[in-house]
């Protein structure tokens, strides 16, 4: 059955977020935090060991007093902050006290230059667009996005977005799915679910929309990814 519509997820499928040792020089020289030699790879090596980075590397092990908030965390911003931020302090960074470095932290991921996208993202969605098909960004996720879609000149080629914690439900609950579908205006079985994790995104299969996955890669290191989604349109 040919598709008529596109669900994508955000981080991992269309922009990927930038690297941990990036993330944390943005922050500490905004902050005024000097760094000497070797500094920042070593802490940023602590806060990926510990998961901190949204976007980014998840936590090897969550530990027993953020187990709750981290399985909620995509139902709300302050869940989501709250998850992030205490696996950060995890890292137990030096700089703790004089400068309210994991608030910062958070607040840097969710600004539109700490995420690049995939070098086949705006050539997917635009011709989809030409195509006449539409697009839904379907997101686990605590914060807005539209404006990172917005500076990267994407917001104009997705007819839609669903974002868990504006509805208080997570992919892979079919529900959320549903959602977006019916934004598009189109049949499960007419839609995909484009995504790179196999448990979250899959879930939309149980609606009986196609699933594609594509790989969680550095965006240097996937020019192409998307490219193939195009051949379900027909």
């Amino acid at each position: 059955m040919t598709i008529k519509g596109f669900m994508f997820d955000f981080s991992g499928t269309l922009l990927r977020v930038e690297p941990t040792e990036s993330w944390l020089r943005a922050v500490v020289a905004e902050l005024g935090i000097p760094l000497g030699e070797g500094e920042s790879a070593a802490w940023a090596e602590r806060l990926e060991h510990v998961g901190a980075l949204p976007g980014g590397v998840g936590p090897r092990r969550v530990p027993a007093h953020l187990a709750q908030v981290w399985e909620e965390r995509d139902l709300s911003a302050a869940h989501h902050r709250a998850a992030y931020t205490g696996l950060a302090r995890e890292a137990e960074l030096p700089w703790d006290g004089a400068h309210d470095i994991y608030d910062a932290l958070y607040e840097r991921h969710m600004r539109p230059e700490a995420w690049t996208p995939y070098p086949d993202t705006a050539e997917v969605l635009g011709e989809l667009r030409r195509r006449g098909v539409p697009v839904a960004v379907v997101s686990n996720i605590g914060w807005d996005l539209r404006p990172v879609f917005r500076a990267h000149g994407l917001d104009g080629l997705v007819d839609a977005f669903v974002l868990s914690y504006e509805h208080g439900m997570q992919k892979p609950d079919p529900r959320l799915f549903a959602i977006a579908c019916e934004a598009l205006g189109l049949p499960p079985e007419r839609v995909a679910m484009v995504g790179d994790d196999r448990r979250a995104d899959g879930g939309a299969a149980a609606l009986g929309c196609t699933v594609r996955l594509v790989d969680h890669l550095p965006a240097e290191q996937r020019p192409a990814g998307l490219l193939p989604v195009l051949e379900l349109t027909g």
